[in-house]
């Protein structure tokens, strides 16, 4: 903005005493200050605002102005409350001597004022220009190829805007920063940001949605496929909108911005809307990328399924190995991973969502550098995605089971933000194999991935996922009991024992669970429960008197230990 502009603003309440000719410098921020040298704190073309408490006689003037001068200030600005109507003629004189422009404030507005109404213009101006910069930047990305990727543009925001921004994935995970916006943002807070973001995606409103966390207000924008989101003339209401929010809740990125946008002006939310798609832009270049691996997937997927020859899938793994595992040799290990979505309701094509939010939750047990995902090959068939991961050759002492991805690990950063955008409608189960050294074991390892989901499906909780490890026992037989089996058979061997502890409070429910993992010992068990043996002899007769069972018999001993298991 111009000094003229702040002269002809009349709530200012700014006369002006010198540097008429001067009037059409450009103002570029504000700073008050009473410091008798402020250079330090001077970058160039700021309104300084002073109440002169620095001036003890005219030389403190002339070197005051001199600072000023020297730091290319665009003017200044003197508050008449100390001194009544009458600035300083030396201030004047020393103003007109550096060609500085001199302002006088009347004693009634407050710096804050004039501090607020600069800000505000000159934001509304760099936005302008930076709305500008982002337009042209997304025509280069959507006629050609990209320069600098996400981060460009949230630099832009940082410097020009002073806005601290991140793009984030759906599961939390950084994808890019500005980097003025100082230290990284911690793990959990990229997962409570996302958390927050897919539970009001769920709710259908329009964002930006905004929440606090701590002392901080975060507006939250999401990142759809520009690719794939239709254009709307004349402002109306974009058919996107239209469709099943579940079909890209889990899949969509989001921009967070630390600010409230809540009182944003419609230019600076135009603005945000226009970063968002041109990271959207970025988002379908780097989908595209994995188009070979995922295609290699589909290839290997299907020569496993249709049974062909292990010779003809040993060759397609040869051509799979150095495009996800580069450097590594011919023949990695390899593992296989599937993961299911299941909505309840609605008819929603779950397979590209279960393939996109694989990949993405691969990124993290795989992470090897800058673009970790580069080793992520998933195909999809029906509702169900299908990882083929790569992995080093391991040593010969070693049989596979103690290396590659952990069930139990993959979703540890990711459970909280996924069960928000699950809500109460929706599950995500995973299944991991042990790794395999052979195009013989594919075949077998995919297998015994689908069985693993299915033994996590059968689990309770939005986000479950399970390993070959849990398939060699007896915890893989019970979550395909049928529920009125289960119900049926805990009732006839625990209910009359739970009724004798409500009944007497002779705790005989916990007393069997000690006793049977004990291994039937009677000096353990007693010693757990800080009981007399005597007394724990007692409490197991009454459970055989009450059940018509015997703890002595292995038969009865594994009944119960089921019963307890399923109940």
């Amino acid at each position: 903005m111009r000094l003229r502009a702040l002269l002809d603003t009349d709530a200012l309440g700014l006369r002006l005493l010198g540097g008429e000719d001067e009037l059409d410098r450009t103002v570029r921020g504000v700073m008050t200050t009473d410091l008798r040298d402020p250079s330090r704190y001077l970058s160039g073309g700021e309104l300084v605002l002073t109440g002169l408490a620095w001036r003890h006689d005219a030389d403190d003037s002339e070197s005051f102005v001199r600072i000023l001068a020297q730091a290319g200030v665009a003017a200044l600005a003197a508050g008449e409350a100390e001194l009544g109507d009458d600035i300083p003629d030396d201030l004047v004189v020393a103003c007109a001597r550096h060609r500085l422009p001199l302002f006088a404030v009347h004693e009634s507005v407050a710096f804050a004022t004039i501090t607020e109404h600069v800000v505000r213009q000159v934001s509304g101006e760099r936005a302008g220009d930076l709305a500008a910069v982002v337009d042209r930047h997304r025509r280069m990305m959507t006629s050609g190829p990209a320069g600098g990727g996400p981060d460009v543009v949230l630099d832009l925001l940082g410097t020009d805007l002073d806005l601290r921004a991140w793009v984030l994935s759906p599961t939390g995970r950084l994808i890019a920063g500005t980097k003025v916006a100082g230290p990284a943002l911690p793990a959990d807070m990229c997962a409570k940001l996302a958390a927050e973001h897919l539970a009001a995606a769920r709710t259908g409103r329009r964002g930006p949605h905004r929440v606090t966390l701590g002392p901080a207000t975060y507006s939250l924008f999401p990142i759809r496929s520009w690719g794939h989101r239709p254009a709307v003339a004349g402002g109306g209401r974009s058919p996107q909108a239209s469709r099943d929010v579940r079909e890209t809740v889990l899949s969509d990125w989001l921009l967070a911005v630390e600010a409230d946008a809540g009182d944003w002006p419609a230019e600076r939310l135009d603005l945000l809307q226009g970063v968002t798609q041109l990271i959207s832009v970025e988002r379908d270049r780097r989908d595209a990328a994995r188009t070979v691996r995922r295609r290699l997937a589909q290839e290997v997927l299907e020569l496993v399924q249709t049974g062909a020859a292990p010779a003809e899938i040993a060759a397609r793994l040869r051509v799979a190995a150095p495009v996800l595992l580069p450097g590594l040799g011919a023949a990695p290990h390899w593992q296989v991973v599937v993961a299911r979505v299941d909505w309840q309701g609605g008819e929603i094509e779950a397979g590209p969502v279960a393939q996109s939010l694989l990949e993405e939750i691969l990124v993290d047990p795989l992470a090897t550098g800058p673009e970790p995902s580069d080793r992520i090959a998933v195909a999809h068939t029906g509702d169900e995605a299908i990882a083929l991961v790569p992995l080093p050759a391991v040593s010969a002492e070693h049989d596979g089971s103690e290396t590659g991805i952990l069930a139990d690990v993959l979703l540890e950063s990711v459970r909280d933000p996924l069960s928000a955008g699950l809500d109460d409608d929706g599950q995500v189960t995973l299944g991991v194999s042990a790794a395999v050294h052979s195009a013989e074991g594919l075949r077998g390892a995919l297998e015994e991935a689908r069985h693993a989901r299915r033994v996590a499906a059968a689990r309770p909780g939005r986000v479950c996922a399970a390993g070959h490890q849990e398939l060699a026992s007896h915890v893989l037989l019970l979550p395909f009991v049928p529920d009125d089996v289960r119900r049926a058979f805990t009732a006839r061997l625990l209910d009359p024992l739970r009724d004798y502890d409500r009944r007497h409070r002779a705790e005989l429910i916990p007393t069997l669970e000690a006793f049977l993992d004990c291994d039937g010992s009677w000096t353990r068990c007693a010693t757990r429960l800080h009981l007399h043996v005597n007394t724990l002899r007692y409490r197991v007769g009454r459970i055989e008197q009450l059940t018509s069972r015997d703890l002595s018999r292995l038969e009865d001993k594994l009944d119960f230990f089921l019963a307890l298991r399923m109940s």
